[in-house]
């Protein structure tokens, strides 16, 4: 007895010390990491956004590379810098996106299965983003086939011997996949955060959901299909989640349930594609429409001026809706001009971002349902693996950096600028 409590007490005293190292460094990441500025939640009322009681206008921008960049040490910290530089130039909000579905660094390996390693990425990004004061705006799952999307999970139900059809559109429709997506989308929003110890849909750092990028049932054109699955989806996110915003990710074209408005499309194509921007956006479970800005991908042929007018029309059409048909708050979640035109000048793309502002801010000047904009897509030096023909490095283009950081101000001098943060207040107290 005498020689076993001999040897108890030093095992019990080295157990002890590497507890207390474990507590004191192993916990570090938990106790530690820098909280950042404390949020609360942006909520409706009516057209406009609200924070702190406040209306909430929002400027921002697209970096949908955040979760994937954040999986390695190297690339990391291009997440932080480019937080950073949304801060410098007054931004709100960045959508980004939350899924990545089979292929490389994938979040969701196969249906249910994730790579620990990537949802830690994701929660990186929040918790950086939190500490900057940014929100994001996550997307759960792509139309298009980039990072897996809707094709990914078709793929997966047809390997296993339970699709329905190979057709990209039976993500739909089709029940088992219907299954699939809610288990991750459940997956995502009740995910405790490993730095923060915050559940997603606890944390205020998120300003909303996005359903799809994009979506698009082109097998459907009458629009029931893509209308059912919005409605099923949207009650599924509600009932998980009633703290946050939701929205579904819409391009805005008009379908055939919005006669009246088919000739703001930009041509008939657009009618034909399973969406319909008003009826969609209805739906009860949706806080807020978007809306995307792309005339020289609709408008092959059109001069640089007549596609400036039809932003014009289109915008304006889009906020008149929120206004009196949908009663909802809109957001054009992305906007740009290519550099791939024949006839592309970076003034084109000045004037043309310069216009979506000024429709914004006289929106917000004038409380209609115009709440914000988020450019696509902002990088930071030294990701040119993800150039694409709209990037735009803050950094290298001092009149879209100025430009942004003005309507940050512009925006911020509405409700006053002794309302703002301490950041703002001494932006937008600079001579720019």
């Amino acid at each position: 007895m005498v020689a076993g409590n001999g040897l108890l007490f030093p095992i019990l005293g080295f157990a002890s010390c590497v507890l207390f190292i474990y507590m004191s460094f192993g916990g570090l990441r938990l106790n530690s990491y820098p909280k950042g500025p404390e949020l609360d939640f942006v909520k409706r009322n009516g057209t406009q956004f609200i924070l702190d009681g406040e209306v909430f206008y929002v400027n921002g921008w697209n970096s949908y590379w955040f979760m994937v960049q954040s999986v390695e040490d190297y690339s990391r910290p291009r997440v932080g810098a480019m937080l950073q530089a949304g801060v410098k130039m007054g931004l709100t909000v960045c959508r980004t996106w939350a899924f990545n579905d089979g292929g490389y660094n994938a979040l969701q390996i196969s249906p249910g299965q994730f790579d620990e390693r990537v949802f830690k990425a994701l929660d990186y990004v929040i918790a950086e983003a939190r500490q900057h004061g940014i929100r994001l705006l996550l997307c759960l799952v792509n139309n298009l086939q980039a990072y897996g999307g809707k094709t990914q999970y078709v793929k997966w139900a047809w390997e296993e011997g339970i699709g329905l059809s190979s057709s990209n559109d039976s993500f739909y429709f089709d029940p088992s996949i219907r299954k699939h997506f809610k288990n991750y989308v459940k997956a995502v929003l009740t995910r405790k955060n490993t730095i923060t110890g915050i559940e997603y849909r606890n944390d205020p750092t998120i300003f909303g959901w996005e359903l799809m990028n994009e979506p698009r049932c082109m097998s459907d054109p009458s629009g029931d299909t893509l209308q059912d699955w919005i409605e099923e989806m949207s009650a599924f996110v509600k009932s998980i989640d009633k703290n946050h915003l939701l929205t579904v990710g819409l391009e805005g074209f008009y379908g055939p349930k919005s006669p009246k408005k088919l000739t703001i499309n930009p041509e008939a194509w657009a009618s034909t594609l399973g969406s319909d921007f008003v009826r969609n956006s209805k739906i009860t479970n949706i806080d807020f429409a978007s809306v995307h800005i792309y005339p020289d991908h609709w408008f092959r042929d059109q001069e640089f001026e007549d596609k400036l007018k039809y932003v014009y029309k289109w915008m304006l059409s889009h906020i008149e809706d929120g206004d009196t048909e949908l009663k909802k708050p809109v957001m054009f979640t992305e906007y740009g001009l290519s550099d791939e035109n024949k006839d592309f000048e970076l003034s084109q793309r000045n004037r043309l971002y310069q216009t979506i502002l000024d429709i914004i801010y006289k929106s917000a000047k004038r409380n209609r349902a115009g709440a914000g904009a988020l450019i696509w897509q902002f990088l930071v030096e030294g990701m040119e693996e993800y150039n694409d023909e709209f990037v735009i490095v803050p950094s290298r283009r001092r009149s879209i950096y100025k430009m942004m950081l003005e309507q940050s101000c512009r925006l911020a001098r509405i409700k006053g600028l002794t309302e703002q943060s301490e950041n703002m207040r001494e932006l937008c107290s600079r001579r720019l």
